[in-house]
């Protein structure tokens, strides 16, 4: 096998053969039969390959044939570097007998996001991005940043997010009584840098060192001045990175559409669980890493994380467009209920939570205190916004380990045009 320049039929002269080595390690990768030391090989040959501009061509045909190409690509959604088969009509096909005949076996380019997705606290530091080894097959000094292999479905990016929010408070809505009663977007995103301060970016580096809350930082080039002058500081085996959290109300493509400046452009395109099927309109929180990258000269911000969220002042998480609808209507039921001698607090969970029947993750937890006994009450509710089958069989295997927290309350989208949430919530709650 060889590197050639891109755009050309490897024919031609400027291929730099692979040492074998190399060539095996690559193939064990590509068919899924690889160890780390492996996939870290082929990683970094592809990752080397793409910003050197050059493919990769097949040895599988015959000496003087024009060999079948392999072009390097990167996947944002799962944050690795794979290789894509060159096929058109004009273009040899690998033999049959071929490692790379077939396309490159691996979970994460094919799954795919669902609102039901398990979803588990992310290990080891808050970070995105991973250095690339520094010599082909060379096993990193730790695996314990690694979250490539490990819940593909769900971007660590997002899962830092959530985490972040969970750690803010930010998926909790206290009772009347133990909330200010002055609520502001800026005090939202205070409560985000508090965080920020509590957790570790690397080993002795906290992220409120690297993390911002405006666009502003990004656009003058701040958050890259303070990236290389920590760099020298970082510790080794971990990659400098950056994040920002920001407020938008839409984001299209690699562009964040913030409310307050010029809008962001990453490198490559914002994920979001707004997608089709599931159309959820801004506003969002979005986090944003920034490091250094192949293609880029020096630092640049890389890839985001669109998180829905209730409203600008109220930065709670919703998966879908009902599910904001319903949490205005339990908001306002915790003010019916604070009327009537009652505290209600209101919880999105971020996490799984395990049961005897296996884990779940319920839309709402509702945990209502009579102030005049001290009695609790706590229930689930969940926000039934769509009939599709698929949706219906998950939220079946489900709904009976929810039960096993809490009495379980469905509301449909025709009890939210009926004005039955509150009433149904209070039902189930026997208030």
């Amino acid at each position: 096998m060889w590197l050639i320049p891109r755009n050309s039929d490897g024919c031609r002269g400027g291929r730099i053969a692979l040492p074998a080595l190399v060539r095996e390690a690559l193939v064990r990768w590509y068919v899924g039969t690889g160890s780390r030391a492996d996939e870290d090989a082929g990683i970094m040959l592809v990752q080397q390959a793409r910003v050197g501009e050059r493919w990769i061509a097949c040895d599988c045909l015959a000496d003087g044939e024009a060999p079948p190409i392999l072009t390097p690509a990167f996947l944002s959604e799962a944050d690795t570097y794979y290789l894509r088969r060159l096929t058109s009509a004009k273009r040899p096909e690998h033999l049959m007998d071929c490692p790379f005949f077939r396309e490159q076996a691996t979970n994460r380019l094919s799954e795919v996001r669902t609102q039901d997705s398990p979803a588990e606290p992310p290990i080891g530091y808050f970070e995105v991005l991973r250095p690339a080894p520094e010599h082909l097959a060379q096993r990193p000094d730790t695996d314990t940043t690694d979250d490539r292999t490990r819940q593909g479905s769900i971007p660590r990016l997002a899962r830092l997010l959530w985490r972040l929010q969970a750690l803010s408070g930010l998926n909790y809505c206290p009772s009347l009584c133990e909330e200010s009663p002055e609520r502001s977007i800026t005090r939202e995103f205070q409560q985000l840098a508090f965080a920020a301060a509590r957790v570790e970016i690397a080993p002795g580096i906290a992220l409120g060192r690297a993390f911002w809350t405006h666009p502003q930082p990004l656009h003058s080039k701040r958050v890259y001045a303070a990236l290389r002058a920590l760099a020298p500081r970082w510790p080794r085996g971990h990659a400098p990175q950056a994040f920002l959290a920001l407020y938008a109300q839409n984001v299209r493509g690699s562009t964040i559409e913030v409310a307050d400046g010029d809008p962001v452009v990453l490198a490559n395109r914002v994920q979001s669980p707004s997608i089709r099927g599931n159309r959820i309109k801004g506003p969002y929180l979005v986090l944003v890493v920034a490091g250094q990258y192949p293609e880029a000269q020096g630092y640049a911000a890389l890839r985001g994380y669109a998180q829905p969220i209730f409203k600008g002042n109220r930065l709670v998480p919703v998966d879908s467009e009902f599910e904001r609808l319903v949490l205005g209507e339990l908001l306002t039921l915790r003010r019916d209920l604070d009327r009537a001698g009652w505290d209600l607090a209101i919880e999105k969970p971020l996490f799984d939570t395990l049961t005897p029947l296996g884990s779940c993750r319920p839309d709402f937890i509702l945990e209502a205190r009579d102030r005049r006994s001290g009695e609790m009450r706590r229930i689930i509710v969940e926000a039934m916004g769509t009939n599709d089958p698929d949706y219906l069989a998950s939220k079946s295997v489900t709904h009976p380990r929810m039960a096993q927290i809490a009495p379980l309350a469905l509301v449909h989208s025709e009890d939210l045009e009926g004005g039955r949430i509150r009433e149904i919530a209070r039902c189930i709650l026997a208030i």
